[in-house]
């Protein structure tokens, strides 16, 4: 074989392995991952799915579906058949709303809490600003993300209000004063300690909440690793807290 043909087949080689390239990279781009599924057909979309772009699905009157594809959410909505894989539309706060709710830094009081007042109720679904607060409502497994900055928060700043917590046969009340909504976990009382149960009442719960930490180690710095960081954990409050933030600012595109 000449130099000029042996050359031609290498650039040959070289075009084909580039196109196989991009179409692999096009299809993993394009495959999508059910974050939530609620309704009839949850369990045949449970969290955690992955789809490929071929995959339909087929949701039942009631069941609500929310694929996350390209770092971005998509909402299904039933009844119908839905392709995997659909059109997203360009939302400049997504990027905004993934990066905050990464953030490990101080985040301002008057993006996480909410003052009322005299005529105004709190509303009931606000959630933590970020994904490494601790919001005492929500029990279950929480990853931590620095155990010596692990912060408390509450959704209102109204009153001083005060929140014991239990570990074993060892306890500390904490206070969390009018006008704030973060409050540092004592970690001199009480060290986190992984795989272990505390026990957190008062500060106006209704019923004792029971909260399990486990080390989140690398910090996720995309919306799909956290997704899979925070299901292989089983920390399934901050999953919904990362969802929520996202669906929220997927409906500002709409």
């Amino acid at each position: 074989m000449s130099f000029p043909e042996m050359t031609g087949r290498r650039l040959g080689l070289t075009a084909a392995a580039a196109i196989l390239a991009i179409a692999v990279t096009g299809t993993a781009a394009a495959q999508s991952m059910v974050v939530r599924s609620t309704g009839p057909s949850a369990a045949k979309y449970p969290t955690g799915t992955r789809l490929k772009s071929t995959d339909k699905l087929t949701l039942a009157a009631g069941d609500k579906v929310v694929l996350m594809q390209a770092g971005k959410t998509r909402t299904l909505s039933g009844p119908g058949t839905f392709g995997a894989t659909g059109q997203i539309q360009a939302n400049q706060s997504m990027g905004a709303t993934v990066t905050r709710m990464l953030s490990t830094g101080p985040t301002m009081r008057s993006r996480g809490g909410f003052s009322r007042g005299a005529e105004e109720a709190p509303p009931v679904d606000l959630r933590a600003p970020n994904l490494w607060l601790l919001d005492f409502r929500e029990g279950g497994t929480f990853c931590v993300a620095d155990p010596t900055r692990l912060t408390l928060w509450r959704p209102n700043m109204d009153s001083d209000q005060l929140l014991k917590i239990e570990q074993g046969d060892k306890e500390e009340t904490v206070a969390i004063v009018a006008g704030a909504n973060f409050r540092k976990w004592p970690t001199e009382a009480l060290p986190v300690q992984y795989g272990v149960d505390y026990r957190l009442s008062g500060a106006g719960l209704a019923k004792p909440v029971t909260v399990r930490f486990t080390q989140m180690g690398t910090l996720p710095d995309s919306a799909e690793n956290s997704v899979d960081g925070l299901m292989a954990k089983g920390c399934t409050s901050q999953l919904n807290r990362l969802v929520d933030a996202m669906s929220e600012s997927e409906k500002t595109a709409g």
